[in-house]
């Protein structure tokens, strides 16, 4: 068995008035993130950790911001497509860690949703998906609520 290790980090400006997209899901709140996209932090680091595991680069790589077919684009449609090169490459996702940034809003309560939209979307169970979130103790962009940022760790396994 062959199996290969990928990381993926992503960091976007909060705005007010903008749809805030994380996980998948739209959450309440007064800032949304800033992107090409819709600008989901989270999806976009598991994106950058299945492509960088499997040596195809990164999401802007695939995805360019200067291609207008992705302007908005909902950013299920690209992990799922990041997952599908992986796969064309004879892999299979074993599990996926991931930490999100953030000051506010609180995303405890959400995770669950988080997990069953990103298990969703790549067709793996929701026990392989884990997703932590912390702050930065008002430290940083982060902690003035300026942006956000999101880790992905995941393992591939090749049988």
């Amino acid at each position: 068995m062959q199996i290969r290790v990928g990381n993926g980090i992503d960091f976007h400006r909060l705005e007010e008035g903008i749809p805030f997209w994380l996980g998948g899901i739209k959450l309440e709140h007064p800032k949304g993130a800033v992107g090409h996209s819709d600008a989901d932090v989270l999806l976009h680091a598991i994106c950058d950790a299945l492509l960088g595991a499997v040596g195809l680069g990164d999401i802007g790589t695939h995805f360019p911001d200067t291609d207008m077919k992705y302007k908005g684009i909902d950013s299920k449609v690209l992990l799922r497509r990041s997952y599908n090169l992986v796969r064309e490459k004879g892999f299979w996702i074993g599990n996926i860690d991931s930490t999100v940034c953030l000051q506010e809003p609180k995303i405890k309560p959400h995770i669950p949703k988080m997990i069953e939209a990103i298990a969703s979307t790549l067709g793996i169970p929701r026990a392989d998906v884990s997703i932590k979130a912390t702050t930065t103790e008002q430290l940083g962009f982060v902690g003035r609520e300026e942006g956000v940022m999101a880790y992905a760790t995941v393992l591939l396994t090749k049988h």
